[in-house]
């Protein structure tokens, strides 16, 4: 039997990526991989929901990635994260971001790209069993079926 990796460690080992320390990277840089991260864990669920033609599929996903649905969640599973993910958070939604968002207020988007920074972070230590668990309990505490 096949030895089960995590998508992380197979990229690594597959790409033979070098160690890297996480607290070298910049917030930003964590953010950029966890909103892609967040968008996988949407997509897959509306995707394992229900084969639909694309546009509805993007449109069932679209909802839930966007600054405004991100600033929702984190707001709602705060007092469920740890110091340690709380200061992660902190240091994406403070970090000056070149880009602005579109369709969404200023506060939405330094609160989602907080979160997307934290997701990055789990992700990159391999704790995806931690987003998913905020994830989950967020979109619950919000009432949102995802």
């Amino acid at each position: 039997m096949e030895e089960s990796l995590s998508l992380l460690d197979s990229i690594k080992e597959t790409f033979a990526c070098e160690p890297v320390d996480i607290q070298t990277y910049s917030p930003l840089t964590l953010a950029y991989i966890g909103d892609d991260v967040y968008d996988l864990i949407v997509r897959t669920v509306v995707v394992e929901r229900g084969n639909r033609a694309a546009n509805q599929l993007h449109k069932s996903s679209s909802r839930l990635v966007n600054a405004k649905a991100q600033a929702q969640l984190i707001e709602a599973v705060m007092g469920l994260l740890t110091e340690q993910e709380r200061s992660v958070y902190r240091r994406g939604r403070n970090a000056k971001s070149y880009t602005s968002a579109k369709n969404a207020s200023i506060a939405d988007y330094r609160k989602a790209t907080g979160l997307e920074a934290l997701f990055g972070y789990l992700y990159l230590t391999n704790r995806t069993g931690r987003i998913l668990e905020l994830m989950k309990k967020g979109f619950e505490l919000l009432g949102t079926e995802l």
